[in-house]
């Protein structure tokens, strides 16, 4: 082993370990390395960048911009409404759920197709007086199994595109993925509407009702005693029957910016207090209402809500501007006039105020502001309403634009009269030029954390086969499944992929795995076709952990759901990927 594959590895290991690990982002451990790389010199300086114009990474910046652009239409929004009914049985639902998931997640990128009919589906659970957490882990594993069905769905498609035409000079085309992705996501999407909901586990304390299997819309939230409020001059414990009337728990109080300690309880409340409930959004409502409370920051309006405010519960997905950072640190009522009024964290109590919490990913937030601009706010945020999606305009009027432009430039790539990157920028000039992704969308649109994680990961990746180091790896699993034959070999790989697509991002494993692919083909002499495909099968099903897939991250705080959760549908899932894909990876692209 050489000094330069010594170090390679290495630093591999370290940005592994450190993604794993998730307290510093993944785009910042990336570019960490590659910076590194280049100071030690295992990357050369003139190929220090190249990632960042990689075909891969342009194509799925630009896929990004063309599925928000899909989203403002509303086209994609009115065919889900138009199939979707609340009053259907549980079964139902979910199965037309989860296929109506893998047809949108193939059209355009899987996250953008679950932030689509998420909120569909949690408006279908509270109709039905359901926990929407019996569905939505089925909806985010079919939006991630219908990515793989075409080239366009999901990033590792797009990179292994780019690595095929390294290795043979010609990529994947947009439906080379189809036959085997269409048929394990058709599998997968069976599995999970007759028998994978019914394997998420049930809350511990044994509570038989289905509809309550996790309560997911409790909040921790301050309200303001106000002048004229009727509870000055009593104590907290005097309020216990106003509260259990009104469902909510009053857990401490906040005198001159100090949380009281635990003899709150028989504080006499004055004015100006801020009280700590825990409740859900219209209890809380409810008993500020009945009271004479106010929410904080309603002064800034001018009094308590009234017909310009409205109250929002976002979601928290992965690279949103608030996730890691405070209400207070992003002057969110200063600038924007908009009230953080309460986190939900699956459950968790946490000491520190409301405005100063630090916000994680798959939290779920209650925002009070003006309404003609809590849209924007939202968008600013990078959250994800649940219930208020009429907040965001939706120009269906341009829907038929934007459908007529997409389809045209997926035909003409094709046919082979564009390349896809040409054809898809003209799609986002078409969809700029009407308006339909306003010009303030173009950068938000985008998820940069993941375009520097591409761009960083590249040049690392290249310079490891460069060094020798994938072909080491290769070899070693040749050598491992030595006299099993190219089909174990194969299935060994998938199985790793896989694996390291559960703990780490699907991106950073398809730029490491695509090369060994290829160098295992190479030296056993067969066609790379089925080891690329392989690992693009692998790496985009990541079902095990919240945090494989961003998808599972944006379900966790909505649905209520645990870190250890996912596997007991995830885990017989991988299964069957396996078990259906290789065998058409081997009937669709022989060795």
């Amino acid at each position: 082993m050489t000094i330069d594959q010594i170090i390679l590895f290495c630093l591999l290991a370290a940005v592994f370990g450190m993604l794993v690990w998730g307290k510093i982002r993944y785009d910042l451990v990336a570019f960490g390395a590659l910076i590194f790389a280049i100071i030690i010199g295992v990357v050369p300086q003139e190929s220090a960048f190249e990632g960042f114009g990689h075909h891969a990474t342009v194509i799925i910046a630009l896929v990004l911009i063309v599925s928000r652009g899909l989203s403002n239409s509303g086209a994609i929004e009115l065919i889900a409404k138009h199939v979707i009914d609340a009053g259907r049985s549980l079964f139902m639902h979910i199965s037309v759920m989860s296929g109506v998931a893998a047809i949108l997640s193939a059209l355009m990128n899987n996250v953008a197709a679950l932030a689509l009919l998420m909120p569909i589906d949690m408006q279908a659970a509270a109709k039905a007086k359901r926990s929407a957490a019996l569905s939505l882990m089925p909806l985010s594993f079919a939006s991630i199994l219908g990515g793989m069905i075409t080239l366009i769905g999901t990033p590792p498609n797009i990179i292994i595109a780019s690595f095929r035409e390294q290795a043979v000079g010609e990529p994947f085309g947009m439906f080379d993925f189809s036959p085997v992705g269409a048929v394990t996501a058709l599998v997968g999407v069976i599995f999970i509407a007759l028998v994978g909901w019914r394997l998420i586990p049930l809350p511990s304390s044994g509570q038989g009702e289905a509809g309550k299997l996790f309560d997911i819309q409790q909040y921790i939230a301050e309200v303001r005693v106000g002048e004229d409020s009727s509870v000055i001059g009593r104590k907290i414990r005097e309020l216990d029957d106003e509260a259990e009337h009104a469902d909510i728990a009053i857990i401490g109080l906040v005198r001159n910016g100090r949380r009281l300690p635990g003899r709150a309880r028989h504080e006499v409340i004055a004015a100006n207090d801020l009280m700590v409930i825990e409740a859900n959004a219209e209890a809380i409502d409810a008993f500020v209402g009945a009271l004479g409370l106010e929410y904080v920051g309603s002064e800034k309006h001018g009094g308590i809500v009234g017909d310009d405010l409205s109250l929002v519960e976002v979601v928290v997905p992965e690279n949103a501007r608030i996730a890691g950072r405070t209400a207070l640190s992003l002057k969110l009522l200063y600038r924007h006039g908009v009230t953080l009024l309460g986190v939900s964290r699956r459950g968790q109590s946490f000491r520190d105020r409301v405005r100063k919490l630090p916000i994680k990913v798959g939290d779920v937030l209650l925002l009070l502001g003006p309404t003609d601009r809590l849209g924007d706010v939202i968008n600013w945020l990078g959250g994800l309403p649940l219930q208020a999606r009429d907040l965001q305009l939706v120009q269906r009027n341009k829907a038929w634009i934007a459908v007529a432009s997409f389809i045209t430039a997926i035909a003409a790539a094709t046919a082979g009269l564009m390349h896809l990157p040409e054809a898809l920028a003209v799609v986002c000039m078409v969809m700029i030029g009407f308006n339909i992704v306003p010009l303030r969308e173009i950068y938000t649109s985008i998820e940069w954390p993941v375009i520097v994680l591409l761009g960083s990961m590249i040049p690392i990746g290249s310079a490891l086969e460069a060094s020798g180091g994938t072909a080491l790896i290769a070899q070693e699993i040749v050598n491992f499944a030595a006299g099993y034959g190219p089909v174990i070999v194969l299935t060994l790989l998938m199985i790793v992929t896989m694996t390291l697509s559960d703990v780490l991002n699907n991106t950073a494993t398809t730029v490491i795995a695509a090369p060994i692919a290829i160098d295992i083909a190479n030296r056993l002499s067969v066609n790379p076709d089925p080891f690329l495909m392989a690992v693009a099968v692998a790496a985009s099903c990541a079902f095990l952990t919240p945090i494989g897939h961003k998808n599972n991250t944006l379900i966790m705080g909505p649905g209520g759901y645990r870190f250890g959760d996912y596997w007991r549908m995830g885990l017989p899932l991988e299964i069957i990927v396996v078990v259906v894909s290789i065998p058409m990876i081997l009937i669709v692209w022989p060795f």
